[in-house]
């Protein structure tokens, strides 16, 4: 199973965001946070696999204009059927998305994933994600596939268990891009060994051989 990305953002929103809709009631907040969370998650998701290229250099670029337009598309929608007062939608959606981008480009960074990878770690959320909102939130970021879903069981992790699941993913992956270096590195070596050394290799033992067989007459004779 993929590196939970919902718990990891939603623990990063409660650290960072502490000041985010405090105007609402603590239980009424809460609900509204891991609603934006799931919705903008899953949108980021849903960009991805329609052109991944783009969006990967938007990780990269951190541009705050492309992150409005997201935030804008997703309270115009009308999909969206939050109860969250429509003038906090934006300006929320905004804030939470600056907060996903940001923590993806460090971990690309931390992870050394690159495209690929970090394709993989956004693709592998849908199991994270499945369950987890009603319906609406599904239509409105495009995630229909998720549409009717329920939650899996998953063991509820801490802050600390979730960075050291990151920590190992880390780990693996450098351990393949190690693995890769290597062979690599070997297939180099064996490739800078001409075809005609390994051919005259053999001669050139005969002649070492021959040589000390004169030798080894000449003393003693």
């Amino acid at each position: 199973m993929a590196f939970d990305l919902v718990h990891y953002f939603a623990e990063q929103i409660k650290i960072q965001k502490p000041a985010l809709l405090s105007e609402y009631p603590v239980a009424e907040r809460n609900a509204y946070i891991e609603e934006i969370n799931i919705l903008c998650l899953g949108k980021l998701i849903s960009l991805w696999k329609t052109d991944q290229n783009a969006v990967y250099q938007e990780i990269q670029s951190q541009d705050r204009l492309y992150i409005q337009e997201i935030a804008r598309h997703l309270t115009t929608s009308p999909e969206n059927k939050s109860a969250l007062a429509k003038n906090d939608m934006e300006s929320s959606y905004t804030e939470i998305l600056i907060l996903q981008f940001a923590e993806l480009k460090q971990l690309d960074t931390t992870g050394n994933f690159g495209q690929n990878g970090l394709g993989e770690l956004l693709l592998g959320q849908i199991e994270h994600l499945s369950g987890h909102a009603p319906d609406w939130v599904w239509s409105t970021n495009n995630l229909k596939e998720l549409i009717g879903s329920q939650p899996l069981v998953e063991e509820e992790l801490s802050l600390e268990d979730t960075m050291k699941e990151f920590n190992q993913m880390v780990h693996q992956t450098t351990d393949l891009h190690a693995t890769a270096n290597h062979t690599v590195t070997e297939k180099t070596s064996q490739a800078t060994t001409p075809t005609w050394g390994r051919i005259a290799e053999p001669l050139v033992a005969l002649v070492v051989l021959w040589v000390l067989y004169s030798a080894a007459q000449h003393i003693f004779a």
